[in-house]
């Protein structure tokens, strides 16, 4: 049996009422959630609904935001807002991970570009980005004055 360590945090286990009593709502409040699409639990089989702890952790921030006075349609955009920084925090992880793996795998070249979906590509020294639409990533030789 997995320690509750071991649980991902996107696993639907529990039940509306389970999760209910998790997240200190009403499960009617849990319903009303998921109908505005505040929450999306995943569904069974017999279309019930089941709730993973990421479920209710959005439920707790949810129902904090509510108590804050701030109406569903702000936590609705408080929310979205915050998953989109989610996504680009992963996003620029990801690009530092290809700007360190190209800098040790290429010690000499030091001139990188975005192309245009996004991928980190290595520019000649001393070449310049032929379209507007790249990002050029430079690093200077010696210290900043």
């Amino acid at each position: 049996m997995p320690s509750p360590m071991d649980v991902d945090q996107d696993t639907p286990l529990f039940a509306i009422a389970a999760a209910a009593e998790l997240a200190e709502l009403h499960p009617q409040t849990l319903r009303q959630y998921d109908r505005l699409g505040l929450v999306s639990p995943k569904r069974t089989a017999g279309k019930s609904r089941r709730y993973s702890l990421r479920d209710i952790a959005q439920l707790r921030e949810i129902s904090r935001l509510g108590a804050e006075g701030v109406s569903l349609e702000g936590i609705r955009r408080v929310l979205t807002l915050e998953n989109q920084v989610a996504a680009l925090q992963e996003r620029v992880r990801e690009l530092e991970s290809a700007l360190a793996e190209e800098v040790l795998n290429r010690p000499g070249r030091r001139v990188f570009a975005s192309d245009a979906s996004g991928e980190v590509v290595p520019l000649r020294a001393g070449t310049r980005v032929q379209r507007r639409d790249q990002l050029v990533v430079w690093r200077p030789w010696g210290p900043l004055l």
